[in-house]
């Protein structure tokens, strides 16, 4: 329950800090130059997410303690991860020039690679903090490099810097993590290399990382799709669509990250396994719908105000991400059972049907449709959860009774910021019949308030 709640309020005050972070860097940067960052930072990121080779969760959830050797076994295959990730793309920069018909992306990414050891090299320290349940050191530590990362991309931005602004913070935040990770874990990173230390490592992470893997590549339709067919201010926009709901679902994040544990608790038992991921499916659904339908309200009206003109272009595709993120929320449970048994291709193989449908249809919808082609896509994309859906019903039966309600409720008002008032309103009825009809949805509220209480307290 502690971890839970230094991870929700970590991401409570990250959310405050990253709203205000973002609200003055995109009016400082304006869209061309925050979409030359937004592109480069998405490869990084996918590649960052590459080179973790699934060590970090490999050191968590290993049964018996690591030994010292263990933890620079992986500092070390994290290390010569990193390096070759950035060589390799470094080698195809060329083609990435071909590709892009605006130049200006390659220069932010050449810059950022060498980023991505960086990153890579924190993971052995911040898994030894977890493995010590030492939650609020990890929370602090997390909270601590969005403030580096948004002060200096803000004084940068102040200065004229432009798209380096984020750039030079992205270093700075990534450098402070890896040193005071070290600090505070007392890990001293050295270099060792044992095969059997390797075997055991990529023989226990090999599946969990392929899916991560295959899901992450989802973060490269938007610089090397949009980034071509649309130039940077359009992937600014979708990067501030897919930001909004990053910001806006940190509930759902957080108490993801919690489930995988509390599941495998149950995890022989099928009757409470069924039991609890149907329950959590409809939390999951309560903790994100309001938030991101009661935006979508206000977001024609308040993203022109703080966040300068030209930025409301993007509100137009926020109801199709919005709309991914929710049906993530209910299908993310199902996930999580998948990972406690053990049932990691099958995650590999909803993530790779997903990705298929997003990228494609994006790949063929953007040059014809522009934005809109790219709202499409995360539409079409969400026929890949049927896979899942099977592949569940074949390990035992379960309902949705808890979740198709609040979808009914919290859907229709993500596409309010199509329709003027009082139209928009109307969308809010489903909401009113569900809570006016289901009492079933009204013991979910109170269910969920006495959790949010008692994480407050805890």
């Amino acid at each position: 329950m502690r971890g839970g709640a230094f991870l929700l309020v970590r991401d409570s005050l990250g959310l405050g800090i990253s709203l205000g972070g973002i609200l003055l860097l995109t009016r400082l940067l304006g869209p061309t130059n925050y979409g030359l960052y937004a592109g480069p930072i998405a490869i990084v990121l996918f590649l960052t997410v590459i080179g973790r080779i699934g060590v970090d969760v490999f050191l968590v959830r290993r049964e018996e303690d690591p030994e010292p050797r263990m933890y620079d076994q992986a500092f070390t295959m994290l290390l010569i991860a990193g390096l070759v990730l950035a060589a390799i793309t470094f080698l195809t920069l060329p083609l990435l020039r071909l590709w892009y018909r605006e130049s200006g992306f390659v220069p932010p990414l050449e810059a950022l690679l060498l980023v991505v050891p960086v990153s890579l090299m924190t993971l052995p320290a911040i898994a030894r903090l977890e493995r010590d349940l030492n939650y609020r050191a990890v929370a602090l530590l997390e909270l601590s490099g969005q403030i580096v990362y948004t002060s200096v991309a803000l004084t940068l931005a102040w200065q004229g810097f432009g798209v380096w602004a984020p750039v030079t913070a992205y270093w700075c935040s990534q450098t402070w993590l890896l040193v005071r990770s070290c600090m505070i874990s007392g890990y001293q990173p050295r270099l060792h290399l044992s095969r059997p230390m390797f075997k055991e490592i990529m023989s226990y992470s090999l599946g969990f990382s392929i899916s991560q893997w295959v899901w992450t590549s989802r973060l490269l339709v938007n610089p090397l799709v949009i980034g071509r067919y649309l130039g940077p201010d359009a992937v600014a926009y979708v990067s501030l669509a897919i930001k909004f709901a990053d910001l806006l679902g940190f509930v759902k994040t957080a108490t993801w990250r919690l489930s995988i544990a509390a599941l495998s608790k149950v995890q022989h038992d099928y009757n409470r396994l069924r039991n609890a991921m149907e329950e959590a499916m409809g939390l999951q659904i309560l903790a994100s719908g309001p938030v991101f339908a009661g935006f979508a309200l206000i977001a024609p009206y308040m993203v022109p105000l703080l966040f300068g003109s030209g930025w409301d272009t993007g509100l137009k595709i926020y109801p199709f991400v919005a709309l991914s993120y929710l049906a993530n929320a209910v299908f993310s449970m199902q996930i999580s059972v998948l990972y406690v048994l053990k049932h990691n291709w099958n995650v590999a193989a909803f993530h790779f049907i997903h990705i298929v449908l997003f990228a494609g249809a994006a790949l063929i919808l953007v040059s014809q449709m522009g934005l809109f082609g790219y709202a499409l896509a995360e539409a079409i994309a969400l026929v890949g959860y049927l896979y899942l859906h099977v592949k569940m019903t074949k390990i035992f039966r379960y309902s949705y009774a808890s979740a198709v309600p609040w979808l009914i409720a919290f859907v229709p008002p993500l596409f309010s910021v199509y329709l003027p008032l009082p139209w928009k309103l109307t969308l809010w009825i489903p909401m009113l019949l569900v809570l006016a009809v289901r009492p079933q949805q009204r013991r979910q509220i109170k269910e969920y308030s006495g959790y949010v209480l008692a994480w407050r307290s805890a």
